[in-house]
C-alpha cells in the first residue's frame, strides 16, 4: 500500500453467541481503491460455505504477503468473556487486533483521524481515536471489506476449535463438528458430562447449576 493512499478498515466478528472457546474478531484494511475483483464471493461469512471460507481466506493470505491488504484476527478466552462479558470481550479483541493492523501499516497509525475510513457491522463501534467510523446494519453482507473481516475472523475461530478438538479432554464435546454453538448434540454432551476450561460458565447457566 503506498503512503499516501487513503484506507479503509471493516470490522466484524465471530463467535458472540457459542456456549464454547473464544470469540474472535477480525479487521481488514485495504487501500480505498482496492479491486474486490480479486477476490470473487466476499460475503457476509454465514451465507458462505465452510469451502468457500477457506478459499477467499488462502487468497486474502496470498495478498496479505504481497502488501495488496492487511488483515489481523484477535481472539478472547471463554474464560475473559466470563470475566469482563461478551461486549467487553469484543472490544478488547477489536482493540487487539486494530493494534496488530497498525503496527504493520504505519500510514494507518499517522492517519488514524483523517485517513482511514472505518467500517464496522451491526452494533460495533470502533476506539473513539477512529474519527471516521461507519456502523451499518448487515453490513458483512452491503460492504466487500466488512464482509471479509467476517470471513477472516470465522475461518481463524473455526480452526482454533478443530484444533482444541483434537485434545482428549474435549473429545467428548465435538467442537470440530459445531464449533462451539449449542447445537442439541451439543447441550446433551454438556448435560452429561459438565463444562470444559473452553465453554463459557455465563452462558451455560441454564443448562447446569454452577
Amino acid at each position: 500500500m503506498k503512503n499516501n493512499q487513503k484506507h479503509i478498515i471493516g470490522i466484524d466478528e465471530a463467535g458472540r453467541g457459542p456456549l464454547a472457546g473464544p470469540v474472535a474478531v477480525g479487521v481488514v484494511c485495504v487501500s480505498e481503491d482496492f479491486d474486490w475483483s480479486l477476490i470473487p464471493g466476499v460475503n457476509d461469512s454465514k451465507k458462505l460455505t465452510e469451502k468457500k471460507r477457506e478459499e477467499i481466506f488462502k487468497i486474502a493470505k496470498k495478498f496479505e504477503k504481497e502488501g495488496t491488504l492487511h488483515f489481523a484476527v484477535a481472539m478472547v478466552s471463554a474464560k475473559i468473556i466470563d470475566q469482563i462479558g461478551i461486549v467487553p470481550a469484543v472490544r478488547l479483541a477489536m482493540k487487539r487486533a486494530l493494534k496488530s493492523i497498525e503496527k504493520r501499516n504505519t500510514t494507518v497509525n499517522r492517519g488514524i483521524s483523517n485517513n482511514t475510513q472505518v467500517k464496522l457491522d451491526g452494533g460495533l463501534e470502533a476506539p473513539d481515536i477512529y474519527k471516521n467510523q461507519e456502523t451499518i446494519i448487515k453490513g458483512d453482507s452491503k460492504e466487500k471489506v466488512i464482509g471479509l473481516a467476517s470471513i477472516m475472523a470465522k475461518v481463524t475461530r473455526d480452526r482454533h476449535m478443530q484444533r482444541i478438538a483434537q485434545k482428549e479432554a474435549f473429545a467428548v464435546y465435538d467442537f470440530a463438528t459445531h464449533k462451539g454453538y449449542g447445537t442439541k448434540k451439543h447441550r446433551e454432551a454438556i448435560t452429561q458430562h459438565g463444562l470444559s476450561s473452553e465453554h463459557r460458565n455465563s452462558f451455560c447457566s441454564k443448562l447446569l447449576v454452577l
